[in-house]
């Protein structure tokens, strides 16, 4: 079970590759957003939100206006996300059914929705459910969830760089199977940001402080250009 730390932002599992990642994706938000937040890494960006920003957060489970993860002394175990993991709400939360949540997602009505993936290829397709072999129970919402980027949803994936035994996770073609296609508009790691256009590719425009472009193409098996104005990895 996750929980928030008395006295901190960080959970009772932090792990500093996803807090990082987490914090810089912070930054892809604007006050005033109604952004959905997809099972794993994408929870954790509610816990690093400044006070002084106002986003209303979605659970595609039917919750409009998800806080961060509780303290363990106010896990309410009717209160959970998408992922049956414990969360909070904030003043003025809504709960839906999940025929009105996939409407708010399916309609258009978020701004962003941050995803965390398994594969990402250099012109935006996006592989987050499936590895062949392994028992999953189904897609779930994500291939709804991206699906609104055609009517204006931007879409965030949040993963780390490298798979367990290295690989590199954006790839010029995905190999496992697809959740959609040219959906992606940014890929956040823990290494860099990348910039995703359907016709051009990938532009790296932030590097972490640990990181070099030549690291960074090391790691990265898909070709990409590097903006005019890379900047060092940006964090709240």
């Amino acid at each position: 079970m996750i929980f928030r730390e008395e006295g901190s932002t960080g959970t009772s599992k932090l792990d500093p590759v996803r807090e990082r990642i987490a914090r810089r994706a912070v930054l892809e938000l604007q006050n005033g957003m109604y952004v959905n937040l997809g099972i794993g890494m994408p929870v954790l960006v509610a816990n690093y939100l400044p006070e002084s920003m106002k986003i209303t957060f979605h659970s595609e489970n039917g919750i409009l206006g998800m806080g961060p993860y509780p303290l363990k002394s106010e896990i309410d175990p009717d209160l959970i996300n998408a992922a049956k993991e414990p969360v909070t709400a904030i003043p003025g939360t809504s709960y839906t059914s999940s025929d009105e949540s996939f409407a708010i997602i399916r309609g258009g009505h978020l701004d962003v929705t941050m995803l965390g993936a398994m594969q990402v290829s250099q012109y935006g397709d996006l592989a987050n459910w499936m590895i062949p072999g392994k028992l999953v129970k189904g897609m779930g919402g994500a291939m709804d969830l991206v699906s609104s980027h055609v009517s204006g949803t931007r879409v965030v994936v949040t993963m780390e760089h490298n798979s367990k035994n290295g690989e590199s996770k954006i790839v010029s073609k995905c190999s496992l199977p697809l959740t959609g296609q040219n959906c992606v508009d940014t890929i956040i790691t823990e290494k860099a940001v990348f910039r995703v256009d359907p016709k051009d590719g990938l532009t790296l425009i932030e590097i972490a402080d640990d990181q070099t472009v030549q690291t960074i193409t090391d790691a990265t098996e898909a070709k990409f250009k590097i903006a005019t104005d890379l900047k060092p990895m940006q964090q709240v």
